[in-house]
């Protein structure tokens, strides 16, 4: 029979239960645990984020900027801390930084802003269900209200439907405020479907997620409308000032764009854009975000142009940027420290913070397709990325 983790009924986030964790697994795997343990952190300030809390995962984290934001609620130079193990990654977005720094900083606009939850209502036939659909259209403000009772946060802004079958799916979007709000809207969706329930008659069952939010998950339902923030950075570069600082031609850059549209549409690819998700996980492992959210976070469509001048426009839309800068993993001591850093810490920060991943996601997109192209991928990767 196996031994079962040590825990503590009565107070389970204590450094003498952590310590009582470490010395369990030292003695199961014969593994001396010489870092596990070695943290600032209080034990206590864990609740809520993690369970049989034993000590921590430590990730090297390295800082990126100046990276200049031209945005509507982030505006000047920013310093970027990045938590990554990956080689070559800091310096490559130091690099785009600089670019886009030279070119008057990069301009980033939170387009749409919307958290969803999809439960799915079943009926005898397709009829009953598409009577429901009007039901719900006419009655919205007793649902919205209804949602909103859980929450003084979250907005119940409207409903999309699908019909399939007999079943109607309701898409449920929801502004959250500075919360990244997956577990708000779950809650204020359950209040409402209840609800329903109860004042609508021929429901055969109902089931609170009916896969549409695709939590977690990439979707082109996301792609086209939009899930947490969605985010897009812009920027225009001479071409002269490409070719000082990457070493190739805006041309080339303009070129190789539609070469590799043909490459990401061929693999069935999320992203049109060279590696968006480097970026934003190294900036959700350092601010506290639920770093399983790139899933859907990385997906991206980047558009090149290039105008008669030879000037070349970039741009990255970032249609499910889903970040928070409060609650979840925000409030643990070193994420705080690196909110503060960027000025995202407390009350309506969340799209200051989307405004700066934004400009930083375009500075890597800079950065990798100028290497890639001016031969610099391989050779920096060797100088900067083997540590044995």
């Amino acid at each position: 029979m196996s031994t079962r983790i040590p825990r503590d009924s009565e107070n389970d986030y204590s450094e003498a239960m952590a310590q009582k964790r470490r010395d369990f697994v030292a003695e199961q795997s014969q593994v001396p645990l010489e870092h596990l343990g070695r943290y600032s952190i209080d034990p206590a300030a864990t609740a809520g984020n993690i369970e049989n809390f034993t000590g921590v995962a430590q990730v090297p984290l390295g800082m990126v900027g100046p990276l200049l934001v031209n945005g509507e609620h982030a505006s000047g130079d920013f310093y970027v801390p990045m938590a990554t193990t990956e080689g070559t990654l800091i310096a490559s977005y130091n690099r785009g930084a600089r670019l886009l720094r030279e070119c008057g900083g990069a301009k980033v606009t939170v387009v749409d802003d919307a958290m969803q939850r999809a439960p799915v209502f079943i009926f005898e036939d397709a009829r009953q269900a598409r009577d429901f659909g009007l039901w719900v259209e006419d009655n919205f403000a007793e649902i919205a209200a209804q949602a909103e009772t859980t929450t003084s946060s979250g907005k119940l802004r409207n409903i999309q439907q699908f019909a399939a079958a007999r079943m109607r799916y309701l898409r449920f979007n929801y502004t959250t405020g500075d919360a990244a709000g997956q577990n708000m809207v779950g809650k204020a969706t359950f209040v409402a479907c209840e609800w329903i329930m109860a004042n609508y008659p021929g429901i055969q069952r109902y089931m609170l997620s009916g896969a549409m939010d695709t939590d977690k998950k990439h979707s082109q339902l996301n792609t086209l409308h939009t899930r947490g923030k969605r985010v897009v950075a812009e920027v225009t570069m001479p071409s002269e000032l490409i070719q000082k600082t990457m070493n190739i031609s805006a041309e080339a850059l303009y070129k190789a764009r539609s070469i590799s549209q043909v490459g990401a549409f061929m693999a069935g690819s999320n992203n049109t854009g060279a590696h968006s998700a480097n970026g934003i996980t190294a900036v959700f492992i350092a601010t506290g975000q639920d770093v399983a959210n790139v899933a859907e976070s990385s997906a991206a469509v980047v558009y090149a142009d290039l105008d008669e001048q030879g000037n070349y426009y970039l741009s990255i839309t970032i249609p499910s940027l889903i970040i928070a800068t409060y609650g979840g993993g925000t409030g643990l001591p070193t994420q705080q420290e690196c909110l503060k850093i960027l000025g995202c810490d407390g009350a309506g920060k969340v799209h200051k913070l989307a405004e700066i991943i934004g400009a930083t996601v375009l500075a890597g997109e800079l950065s990798l397709m100028s290497a890639v192209l001016a031969g610099d991928w391989v050779t920096s990767h060797d100088a900067l990325g083997r540590n044995r």
